[in-house]
């Protein structure tokens, strides 16, 4: 192997230069700050746990993504994180176990074994905030308010909108009577919009499901869509009718709080179908061919963990946020450079400075002022009248 082959990093895996560590550090900073302002408790969760608990209540996609390892003390089986949100729910449905609504946010390293789509990072920084014991649209609302707030802090431009209901589909399969099998076969057909495939795999459905199974793909657009959809879906069993209700509440009053944003709505797009059980959201912005930013309900997810509890939340990458938003995050390095020396009253002048919240940068042997532009310092640290102070740096 040659030698430079051995520092290669895996595909899709970076490491983070200083300067933009400075600019991702900033930016989980302010976004914590914001979600603490909304009431959200920060948690931190392991990156590797027993297998079957970090994949408690999450689908196939998950454990696809998951790598996995042996423990060599206990022999099990373990996983390290590619998603938190499932820790997250174990937290709140096992370990805090309060009565009443709990919020919750996070901010840690995951791990694809393989990346989302091609080009992307198999180790993003995830970044959300969770919504758990409420069982309303106004958590739901809650949650998107708080991701688009977000994203206005990170000042990312030109960000649209999809929203939808997986229980619309969810309640038509339901009362149609498909098996699993067929489920997921229309399910399929669903997503690549094949409406020769739809129309054939709900041709032994009763004839008003399926006018109305076969509708949803073709129900996208503005929000006419919703108008459309509340006709075309006016006989629809009840539990559909009302996740139709829920999900035209929670786009008016977007619309209303965010009047500039763009909203799209596809019935027939089922992002996240085998994991949520309500209102779906995602975010995007021209250029990028996937979400920046993402969530929904997904309750009783805490079930496994012997407590289900009505959940919603919304996860991004702070690496992406942070590469497509125009939020000032420059770390400009100032600082006070200070000499060499062991000197008791120097060492105690920097302590100071220190403890101030001032950058000091000492000299080590053999380096003098030249160096100090050098580490970003504007200033130095000077001994005048048996005193040491700080004065602009010489040029």
């Amino acid at each position: 192997m040659a030698t430079l082959d051995r520092w290669l990093l895996p595909d899709g895996i970076e490491e983070v230069l200083p300067a933009e560590a400075a600019r991702i550090e900033t930016a989980r900073r302010r976004v914590l700050d914001l979600f603490q302002r909304w009431g959200y408790e920060l948690v931190i969760t392991p990156h590797i746990e027993f297998l079957e608990s970090l994949l408690t209540g999450a689908g196939q996609d998950l454990d696809l993504k998951t790598f996995k390892v042996i423990d060599p003390l206990s022999g099990r089986q373990m996983g390290l994180r590619a998603d938190i949100t499932p820790q997250v729910a174990r937290l709140d449905a096992h370990t805090l176990r309060r009565e009443g609504p709990s919020r919750l946010c996070y901010a840690g390293s995951v791990l694809h074994a393989k990346p989302q789509a091609l080009a992307t990072s198999r180790s993003p920084i995830q970044l959300g905030a969770e919504l758990y014991g409420d069982s309303s649209t106004s958590s739901d609302l809650e949650v998107i308010s708080l991701m688009l707030e977000m994203l206005e802090l990170a000042d990312v431009p030109d960000v649209h909108m999809d929203l939808g209901h997986v229980g619309i589909y969810r309640g038509l399969a339901r009362a149609a009577g498909l098996s699993g099998h067929a489920e997921q076969q229309l399910f399929d057909a669903m997503q690549r919009k094949a409406m020769d495939e739809i129309e054939a795999l709900t041709a032994a459905v009763e004839p008003e499901l399926a006018r109305m199974l076969r509708a949803l793909a073709r129900l996208c657009g503005g929000r006419e869509t919703l108008d459309a959809a509340r006709s075309l879906l006016a006989t629809a069993p009840a539990a559909v009718v009302e996740s139709l209700e829920g999900l035209i509440r929670i786009a008016d009053q977007v619309a209303a709080r965010y009047p500039q944003l763009p909203l799209y709505f596809d019935l027939g797009e089922l992002r996240g179908y085998h994991y949520h059980t309500g209102i779906v959201f995602a975010v995007f912005v021209p250029g990028v061919g996937q979400s920046i930013a993402q969530g929904g309900r997904y309750d009783d997810i805490g079930a496994d963990f012997g407590r289900a509890r009505p959940a919603t939340g919304f996860s991004t990458d702070l690496k992406t946020l942070v590469s497509l938003g125009n939020a000032d995050l420059s770390c400009r390095a100032t600082g006070v450079w200070a000499p060499c020396g062991g000197d008791a009253s120097l060492w105690k002048a920097i302590r100071e400075l220190r403890q101030q919240g001032e950058r000091v940068v000492q000299a080590l042997d053999g380096q003098d002022g030249a160096s100090a532009q050098g580490v970003g310092c504007d200033r130095q640290l000077m001994l005048r009248n048996d005193s040491w102070v700080v004065v602009p740096l010489s040029r």
